[in-house]
């Protein structure tokens, strides 16, 4: 009996090239268990540095594919914002290629009007730079006098080694070489990706809702088709509805600051306030660089110090007028990114991609951080890129977390 017991107690080999598994038989009433089998290791997790040599690898595949890359990231933008126009019009029973057609043509038309008639006075003050330089100097020399002596002191000081006929030596001018291969290779290439943009955006458009479909299809199961469609349709939704509130927003500053500047009496006024348009694009570098332009270009018009300063002053009031109150009622809470946060991802894309990666930055983040709010294992990265903080703790009950003894008190206080 008590080798029978014992037998029975064993499991009974199967063969394994039949398909067949260990199966362990019944243990009799009163007798222990069987230990469970060793379960199998689990995946090893990613180490911080691998993670840091894929960013890495990431950072420099963007960065040599950028003549690839680009044009996909544009069109991809692009259709994200034009996207809700295309499914307005096919409620009305218009096919997606006929709209995406129309919508292009008119943009691109539109975008070729504005150019003809604002690039040709852009063109002749380029042309006229060095003279404008010149002037700015001379003016720059009657207003500030003490700057002037400043400068032949200094001038002074470094001749103070040199002998008469050198002080006397003109300095040499040297010849450079034409440029004109490069400004032909640069257009050329601006115009090829700007070819293959405009190509790859309309077939976004007119492929309407396909991806979306691929994409649902792949997904295993019901819970991340959902997820997937929901993802892809606040993306969408929010860089329409940023870019195309951030397009009125700085065309009416653009238009603001023409207006002011044709009434102070400055030439071209209707250029420089839809090159202020523009440049209110790009977050913090750009409305920097257009109060120095205007600086420039009021010191160039008008002869007083407190008149020139007067196009930088009123575009800057303006752009106060916009950042703090008009861009918060409009945009809402929606848009509520970290400034510091903006701020790194503007460098890092202009950096990574020029005036294109600048113009990108804000669309990029926003999207991540849509994508980053519907992951349950990502909504840290949402809360970092987020300036809104937790109501739940301000800073008394900060202080107190930081205190031993007092998490109690504080989650009681939270609950």
């Amino acid at each position: 009996m008590k080798q029978l017991k014992e037998l029975s107690t064993q499991p009974v080999l199967l063969d394994s090239s039949a398909g067949m598994l260990e199966e362990p038989l019944k243990v009799a009433p009163g007798d222990e268990p069987l230990p469970a089998p060793p379960s199998t290791p689990a995946a090893a997790k990613a180490t911080p540095l691998q993670l840091t040599l894929l960013m890495l690898g990431v950072v420099a595949f963007l960065y040599f594919a950028r003549p690839v890359i680009l044009p996909i990231f544009l069109a991809c933008v692009g259709g994200m914002a034009l996207k809700p126009l295309i499914r307005w019009l096919s409620q009305y029973h218009i096919p997606p290629a006929f709209s995406a057609a129309v919508v292009l043509l008119l943009l691109v038309a539109g975008l070729t009007i504005g150019f003809i008639q604002l690039g040709h006075p852009a063109l002749t003050w380029l042309g006229e730079a060095p003279k404008h330089m010149t002037e700015l100097k001379q003016k720059g020399q009657k207003l500030f006098p003490r700057l002037t002596r400043f400068s032949r002191a200094a001038a002074a000081v470094n001749n103070l080694g040199a002998t008469e006929d050198e002080q006397k030596k003109l300095p040499a001018v040297e010849l450079q070489a034409s440029r004109v291969p490069t400004i032909v290779n640069w257009t050329g290439t601006f115009l090829a990706g700007l070819g293959e943009t405009l190509v790859l955006l309309y077939l976004i458009l007119a492929s309407g809702d396909l991806f979306l479909q691929k994409l649902v299809r792949v997904m295993p199961t019901l819970y991340d088709k959902k997820r997937a469609v929901d993802i892809s349709h606040e993306i969408q939704q929010q860089i329409s509805n940023y870019l195309f509130s951030v397009s009125l927003i700085n065309l009416g500053v653009g238009l603001i600051v023409g207006g002011g500047l044709y009434w102070l009496g400055v030439p071209n006024a209707a250029m420089w306030g839809m090159l202020i348009a523009l440049l209110n694009f790009i977050p913090y570098f750009g409305p920097c660089a257009g109060i120095c332009l205007l600086a420039v270009v009021g010191l160039l018009t008008f002869d007083t110090l407190w008149r020139g300063l007067l196009p930088p002053a009123w575009y800057l009031l303006l752009h106060l007028l916009e950042s703090n109150f008009i861009t918060p009622v409009l945009l809402g809470r929606r848009f509520t990114l970290n400034p510091v946060v903006i701020f790194v991802s503007l460098i890092f894309w202009t950096w990574l991609w020029g005036l294109p990666g600048a113009l990108l930055s804000v669309p990029i983040l926003v999207s991540i951080k849509v994508i980053c709010e519907r992951v349950p294992s990502m909504s840290y990265v949402s809360e970092l890129l987020t300036s809104e903080s937790n109501r739940n703790f301000d800073n008394l009950e900060l202080l107190q977390l930081q205190k031993p003894g007092a998490s109690a008190d504080c989650s009681a206080s939270i609950s």
